[in-house]
């Protein structure tokens, strides 16, 4: 079967996106990846093509420097907090019209769309190939957290367009049953499946924890709204009194970060998501953070949980929602409440002490809570939404094109 994925990210960090595409080829499928300004050196894993289309907007240039790299005044915090929804529409829709010129030209048997920016583009490609369309759905899209004026009628736009093109898809995917079964409600969806972010179980080399802690990692989007400020706030007891090191590590929301003070925790950018195994190996405690302050954050259960249990690591979490209960129900690690760094501080102690124990009950969740289960559902999903003459992979068309990055628009 020939599968084309529309996200509109750099693909060469998207942990999830990369996983799904290795596992349909690993069952014989082809994929090709149309993504949004995907690095020029990204080198895809086997059997994955993948391609590129830009990120300009009416309001910046693709390329063009960001304003997170000087200091910001006032008066352009307020413009930046009032146009950013402009320009986010801006850039989104440009990518979607771009993507479905470039998709147009692969065939295709499935298109699988990721997340509510790639749905109108894989709606409109299904349309035209005449073939089922995926919507895969990483987080609820109107839950979201917003760092920009409140935009009452977008968000109403938006939320009808996802019931009306989600409801026409022959399948939705989506991260967990708290989000699957908002989704079942809101829309009365009845196609929903749930395919998690979870990792592969890790091989003989793979990296594994060691008897103690050695530090923290947080490994993933560096921006508002994921409790980094409180990391920052308890990184100089942790650091100092209690010996470990902090680490934070993802990419940047550049503004953001431009006015984000890391205290005693090193900021790195971010690396292909094999890598940061190793990395949270090493460290031996996993900081899997968010706040409470929206409605998708409570129901998350986020990348870095789960590549936390594939390496053996406790994780410190925050006490909020679909994550507090899965790391209660399976004894992953300690929690601290939102906002309150010294219960941070409190919770990292604690997993200090009881560190064995806790990565016993990490190795004892890791085969409820790793990636064959989950491929085995989407798998079984792809095996019941396409005839069997569609499954033979060499039954003619063009094969997705380049092995690297192909640059498409501006």
């Amino acid at each position: 079967m020939r599968i084309l994925m529309l996200v509109a990210t750099s693909v060469a960090t998207d942990a999830r996106v990369l996983k799904e595409a290795r596992t349909l080829v690993g069952a014989g499928h082809r994929v090709h990846i149309i993504g949004k300004s995907v690095p020029t050196d990204f080198e895809p894993p086997q059997g994955i093509t993948v391609s590129s289309v830009g990120a300009s907007s009416v309001l910046r240039r693709e390329g063009a420097p960001s304003l997170s790299r000087r200091e910001l005044s006032r008066p352009v915090r307020f413009a930046r907090w009032l146009m950013l929804p402009t320009h986010r529409q801006s850039t989104f829709r440009r990518w979607a019209q771009q993507a479905v010129e470039q998709g147009a030209g692969f065939d295709a048997d499935v298109v699988h769309a990721h997340d509510y920016t790639a749905l109108e583009a894989g709606a409109r490609l299904a349309e035209l190939k005449s073939v089922p369309l995926v919507y895969d759905t990483h987080e609820l899209w109107s839950g979201r957290p917003r760092e920009y004026r409140p935009t009452p009628l977008l968000d109403r736009r938006e939320r009808r367009i996802e019931a009306r093109l989600g409801g026409t898809a022959a399948a939705v995917i989506t991260v967990g049953e708290g989000v699957a079964d908002v989704l079942r409600e809101r829309y009365g969806w009845r196609h929903v499946v749930v395919v998690r972010n979870t990792f592969p179980s890790p091989g003989p080399q793979s990296p594994r924890v060691g008897a103690a802690p050695s530090g923290l990692i947080y490994a993933g989007r560096l921006a508002a709204f994921r409790e980094l400020e409180t990391v920052a706030a308890a990184s100089e007891p942790i650091t100092d009194d209690l010996g470990l090191p902090v680490t934070l590590i993802g990419p940047a929301d550049p503004t953001w970060l431009a006015a984000f003070d890391a205290g005693r925790a090193r900021v790195l950018a971010a690396i292909p998501p094999e890598e940061v195994d190793a990395l949270l190996a090493a460290a031996g405690l996993v900081l899997v953070t968010h706040s409470n302050a929206w409605e998708n954050h409570r129901l998350a259960l986020p990348n870095k949980l789960f590549q936390a249990i594939r390496v053996g690591a406790p994780v410190i979490a925050t006490d909020v929602g679909e994550l507090a209960e899965i790391v209660r129900s399976h004894g992953l690690g300690t929690l601290y409440p939102p906002g309150d760094a010294a219960g941070m501080v409190r919770a990292v102690r604690t997993a200090v002490a009881d560190y064995p124990a806790l990565c016993a009950a990490v190795a004892d969740s890791a085969k409820a809570l790793s990636w064959e289960g989950d491929a085995a559902v989407l798998l079984d999903l792809y095996e019941r939404l396409t005839p069997a003459a569609g499954r033979d992979c060499g039954s003619g068309g063009a094969a997705p094109q380049p092995s690297r990055a192909r640059r498409s628009g501006s």
